[in-house]
């Protein structure tokens, strides 16, 4: 179904909502699709957004992702750089994977390098949140040691080379790559401080609002409490900063460093300092994830779409038959352009080769 169709289900399902009696599918209007995980539909004169799952980046069922993202928006929301949490439409027959109501931020995307600063400081301001005791971080994955938990995420994304046919020099240097990742987590002797992350800060997931200036981070799907170093990575990753057309992008060495750096100086003094030295093996291993990840999107968006989400024990469902044909070419170039051997060897620099950032977050062996 499309964004389109669902528009009645949408708002018969909104309209029992007290706020929104009476509203019908003329006052919804649906926003450009830009990801594989979400469509967003805009409640004219509400200053609220719908947030309708496609599927469940996090493999959850229909309902608990909702309350999985309920948590991810609540809790990023007390930093101010993240949209506040409004409620949600459970999962139905007509509305098979739900909605979240969203605060719409009204403002342009971010723009990098010009707006590298701000969103160094909205990430700040979400790892600077307090972390609460165990027993009150669920539903929200609880990574004690994050370095090792998203090494075996990339593991079992790895599973996916094979029928991914990747270009044999550049499996070669990913898989020399991973083994240097798992040498470092062998040598590591100590994880990363815990802090709430993101853990999806491309920057096209970054809006500059018009009332203050401030940099928001929208899209809060995926947030877990784990080390805040992927979330600087995926911000300035070359197979971020080139992910959405919107926000293309290639900054120097030398603006990541100075990203780097307005972060750590955003932050308070004594978890800088212990984040520091986590930095540029977190930004290795965030590069892996998303590479590995792009194989096991290339093998799964062939298969067929899950008949019946909401009934499905995990709505993970990366089928190219979720989205439009526009989108899903353009995920194609981008997951070919990422896994080609150049590609592979220019993210490999940051860390390889002496230049601005590794001079700031040190180089890594292997």
């Amino acid at each position: 179904m499309t964004i389109q169709n669902a528009l009645p289900a949408l708002a018969g399902a909104l309209g029992v909502v007290p706020s929104f009696a009476g509203i019908t599918a003329a006052d919804l209007e649906p926003l450009p699709t830009t990801g594989l995980a979400h469509d967003h539909v805009r409640i004219r004169g509400a200053g609220r957004l719908l947030r309708v799952p496609k599927q469940s980046q996090m493999r959850l069922d229909a309902r608990s992702n909702l309350d999985y993202q309920a948590a991810c928006f609540t809790r990023a929301g007390d930093s101010g750089a993240a949209p506040r949490y409004f409620g949600q439409l459970r999962p139905g027959e007509t509305l098979p994977m739900g909605a979240l109501i969203v605060e719409e931020i009204v403002g342009p995307l971010a723009v990098f390098p010009d707006d590298m600063g701000r969103v160094a400081q909205a990430l700040a301001a979400i790892h600077a949140l307090p972390v609460p005791g165990e027993e009150a971080r669920p539903p929200l994955a609880d990574h004690a040691d994050p370095y090792a938990a998203t090494l075996e995420e990339v593991r079992e994304q790895a599973r996916a080379f094979d029928a991914a046919a990747l270009d044999p020099a550049a499996r070669k240097a990913i898989e020399a790559e991973i083994a240097a990742a798992e040498a470092h987590a062998e040598a590591l002797a100590a994880p990363a401080p815990l802090t709430l992350i993101s853990f999806d800060a491309h920057p096209g997931n970054f809006l500059i609002r018009e009332d203050t200036g401030r940099a928001v981070l929208v899209d809060l799907e995926k947030a877990r409490y784990g080390a805040a170093g992927f979330d600087l990575a995926h911000a300035t990753l070359y197979t971020s900063t080139t992910w959405d057309v919107g926000t293309y992008s290639e900054p120097s060495h030398d603006e990541i460093a100075g990203f780097y750096q307005a972060w750590l100086d955003a932050l308070p003094s004594g978890l800088a300092e212990a984040q520091a030295d986590h930095l540029m093996a977190l930004r290795r291993l965030m590069w892996l994830w998303s590479v590995s990840w792009c194989a096991k999107w290339r093998v799964e968006s062939l298969r067929p779409a899950k008949a019946d989400k909401r009934a499905a024990e995990s709505a993970e469902d990366w089928s190219a038959e979720n989205s439009e044909a526009a989108l899903v070419d353009h995920v194609r170039d981008r997951t070919a352009h990422y896994l080609a051997p150049e590609t592979v060897e220019r993210v490999r620099a940051d860390w390889r080769e002496r230049n601005a950032l590794s001079d700031l977050l040190g180089r890594l062996a292997g």
